[in-house]
């Protein structure tokens, strides 16, 4: 599981997707977006940084068992199963209840198996396979007594740079990856979150850029973020005066910045629910004006 000494040991020597990929690229000296001003005042520049303790994931051996996941609503948009599903995945918000979904969090005394049949909301399911290399990701992810169904199934190869076919959604909205955006333990006990964040955003544009691959919006204004858009903190943000596990955030911010992944409240990481990750509460000191949007190459 995702908040487990083992988890931590295995993902300080694992490597998510090339460093040349998109996710690890360092852009604090990128070029600041003409459009810069216009796109974080959509947003909200009053706007707080908020968080979303949502996207777990678990770890699977190699010889893991598959088991066919039946997609409902997006299977022409989906990768084929078999996938390597325990029986103890956990389903987004598990087991911790942060979240901007309330209606989407465990009740209390509700045991994983039955969130994993009852739960509501985006339901995401995150499957990492270290040794084969995969990642599997599932939009509204459900266990039935006929099996796993899900309205969306994507697997990434974590040793490529290949993007999705043009115009596919993922379990993001963007088409892009969750896992290699999430704050983990073992990152913020490091000091430093060394990939771009995932972020979400209320309003978007009906366009996306590169890395992301689908848009989720109806709206033509270009000062709306696109899908993939990237934002990071201003280099003259000072950090110091955080709590630790806040600070490796901040740093991250300002270096790999974070992608706009998909709609929803504005401004909301994604990070592990993770007992362990402390002081996120000081993030709200962070405000919309502190970012800015990164130029394309």
């Amino acid at each position: 599981m995702f908040d487990t000494p083992e988890a931590d040991r295995i993902l300080t020597t694992m490597q998510v997707f090339p460093p040349d990929n998109p996710w690890n690229e360092n852009i604090a000296d990128r070029p600041v977006d003409p459009m810069s001003d216009a796109i974080v005042g959509s947003i909200g520049r009053d706007g707080r940084l908020g968080f979303n303790l949502d996207m777990n994931f678990v770890i699977v051996p190699p010889n893991q068992p598959r088991v066919p996941v039946r997609v409902l609503l997006y299977p022409e948009e989906s990768d084929p199963g078999p996938f390597p599903i325990p029986d103890t995945a956990p389903i987004e918000n598990w087991p911790l209840t942060h979240n901007e979904d309330r209606g989407a969090l465990p009740k209390p005394g509700m045991t994983l198996a039955q969130f994993q049949r009852e739960g509501s909301g985006d339901r995401h399911l995150i499957v990492v396979d270290p040794v084969n290399g995969r990642l599997h990701e599932f939009w509204q992810a459900r266990r039935t007594e006929n099996g796993w169904q899900a309205s969306q199934a994507s697997t990434f190869d974590l040793t490529s740079n290949r993007l999705r076919p043009e115009r596919w959604t993922s379990a993001d909205a963007a088409g892009l990856p969750i896992f290699p955006a999430v704050v983990r333990f073992d990152e913020v006990s490091r000091g430093l979150v060394r990939h771009a964040l995932r972020v979400t955003v209320r309003r978007t544009r009906r366009a996306y850029v590169y890395p992301a691959r689908h848009f989720a919006s109806q709206h033509t204004d270009a000062a709306l973020p696109r899908m993939g858009e990237r934002l990071r903190l201003r280099r003259d943000f000072d950090v110091a005066a955080f709590p630790p596990h806040a600070q490796a955030i901040l740093r991250g911010l300002q270096q790999y910045g974070m992608f706009v992944a998909d709609n929803g409240a504005n401004w909301l990481l994604s990070i592990a629910p993770d007992r362990r990750i402390q002081g996120l509460d000081s993030l709200a000191r962070v405000k919309g004006s502190d970012f800015e949007v990164v130029g394309a190459k």
